[in-house]
């Protein structure tokens, strides 16, 4: 599967978006395990595009996430994965199989991975992204980097905010002899105003608050972190007064 993602480095060659039958079968059986132990409510899912590209932007509270939201996908995503694992005969492998990954250096700004997202999305593909960069330590949203609102800015593609809780206990809760549910929620996809553009500072910023709210929005309270306080208040942000795709 190295060609799905050698994909993203060539130019207008259009990439993969549509699941085979592969891709629908490991989403049916990673379904069935969770459902085995648990139940996951969803709500939302009419709001995916039935159109790509689009970025998918998630909070990150567990490695459970990345199940989660797998198995709601109506299209083959690409994710960003640590370098570490590209050589991994196991990792390394599943990873382009299934998500098309683009292999990061973590701790610094990874210009050839940044160059591969961006064509990426201009090829017509989807990208997963948690714009909080790292998992939360305190299981509530931390402030989002801007690596998300600066790869939408420069392609102009919609974002699709989704908030996934209950997934950061969810085999604490089995061990218990429980049955657990995830909740994902899939918000309603929006246009960063007046993109594509080359934002930088401020305005990047600005851009990356209005991301982070439109997750915020879509969880309770309780695990809205340092978008408790602002989450009610107008700051153009998506939900508030959205530009919709049709």
């Amino acid at each position: 599967m190295e060609m799905a993602v050698q994909s993203t480095k060539a130019q207008g060659v259009r990439v993969q978006v549509k699941r085979r039958w592969f891709y629908r079968l490991i989403q049916s059986l990673v379904r069935g395990l969770i459902r085995l132990f648990g139940r996951v409510d969803v709500q939302g899912l009419e709001n995916f595009p039935e159109e790509a590209p689009y970025i998918v932007a998630i909070n990150h509270l567990h490695w459970m996430d990345i199940p989660a939201l797998f198995i709601i996908l109506p299209h083959e995503v690409a994710t960003f994965a640590a370098e570490k694992w590209e050589r991994h005969w196991f990792v390394g492998s599943l990873l382009r199989l299934l998500g098309h990954a683009i292999f990061v250096r973590r701790g610094e700004a990874d210009r050839k991975a940044i160059t591969q997202a961006i064509q990426w999305l201009k090829n017509g593909g989807v990208l997963g992204i948690a714009p909080e960069g790292t998992r939360s330590r305190s299981g509530v949203l931390q402030p989002g980097k801007p690596g998300t609102a600066y790869l939408a800015s420069r392609t102009g593609v919609p974002i699709v905010p989704v908030a996934i809780w209950g997934q950061e206990k969810f085999w604490r809760e089995v061990r218990r002899g429980r049955r657990p549910i995830i909740h994902i929620r899939v918000g309603r996809p929006f246009f960063l105003d007046g993109t594509p553009n080359r934002a930088k500072g401020e305005r990047l910023d600005a851009y990356t608050e209005q991301i982070m709210l439109a997750i915020a929005r879509l969880l309770p309270e309780e695990y809205r972190g340092v978008y408790a306080d602002k989450v009610h208040t107008s700051l153009g942000g998506a939900t508030d007064e959205p530009d919709l795709m049709d």
